[in-house]
């Protein structure tokens, strides 16, 4: 297939998600998304579009540091720096649409190279382990200077989250809306709503019930990079050590914050860095007018 629109004058597309947390896919090899920002929001909506969290275009990287390349655009058309669960949808589609044959790609986002380990059984791509990077806290100056909100934890996986602990992970709509905007956060963030709901295991992971409300999209049924950044909180504060399950709306996600180098089935996994573990799966394929 030549890139551009195919011979219809539409866009070729593939719906995915990762633990519910949907978006539709563009492979930017054979189409042209000239204004991905209005496409996400025609696209996206539940009603009279496709239906998603936003629009992702995978490309091919322009440097050679990476395999591939990845824009996300929420549903509100804003484009975000990086999507745990996208990042491994297009692991998971790479993969098992024969543009690579490796099980370990590095993915070039806006937040840096991700590195995507694919755990691969017959030819299907089962889960995929994601290099998410070191989690910063680089508190906003606004956010030192109010008063509210003052009962979270603030982490940054690439983009901005804000963890709040409570026995309410169901306030994500009422306080999530409020947050996001709140002027502590000047480029709004992505706010998450926590509660220890198990015990520790014999690996020391500690189950954690988390709702999110995800910048630009409202109430997701998943987020990756939230899922990461609470599980940071998390073992900041002292409610878990380094590795969590994050028991999501959508699903549950792994995560483990390493502690030092070591390496897992010839795997190296680096000090400080955040690996999540999960699945992705594959909806539908489908074409769609650009207009």
């Amino acid at each position: 297939m030549t890139k551009g629109c195919n011979k219809t004058g539409k866009i070729d597309f593939t719906k995915m998600h990762g633990c519910g947390n949907d978006y539709i896919y563009v492979n930017t090899m054979f189409n042209d998304i000239p204004d991905p920002f209005s496409a996400a929001i025609k696209w996206s909506d539940r009603h009279k579009g496709i239906g998603s969290d936003g629009l992702v275009l995978i490309g091919k990287s322009p440097v050679p540091e990476a395999d591939f390349s990845m824009r996300i655009f929420n549903a509100d058309g804003s484009e975000a720096m990086m999507c745990g669960n996208a990042s491994r949808c297009i692991g998971k589609y790479l993969f098992e649409r024969g543009f690579t044959d490796h099980k370990e790609i590095r993915l070039l986002t806006l937040s840096g190279i991700k590195i995507l380990f694919l755990n691969v059984s017959q030819d299907i791509v089962e889960s995929v382990t994601v290099d998410m990077g070191e989690p910063a806290f680089d508190v906003p100056t606004q956010f030192t200077a109010s008063r509210e909100p003052n009962k979270g934890t603030f982490v940054s996986m690439g983009n901005p989250h804000y963890v709040i602990f409570t026995d309410n992970v169901d306030q994500v709509g009422e306080t999530g809306r409020t947050f996001e905007h709140h002027p502590a956060f000047p480029q709004r963030c992505n706010i998450e709503f926590a509660q220890i709901i198990g015990g520790e295991t014999a690996d020391h992971t500690i189950a954690i019930r988390t709702r999110v409300w995800e910048r630009g999209s409202g109430i997701t049924l998943a987020c990756g990079t939230g899922a990461c950044a609470t599980a940071v909180a998390a073992a900041l504060t002292g409610k878990a050590g380094r590795t969590s399950q994050i028991v999501m709306d959508g699903g549950t996600l792994n995560i483990e914050w390493s502690e030092s180098d070591h390496s897992v089935n010839g795997r190296f996994f680096q000090k400080n860095h955040v690996y999540m573990t999960g699945p992705a799966e594959f909806v539908f394929d489908g074409e769609i007018e650009l207009k």
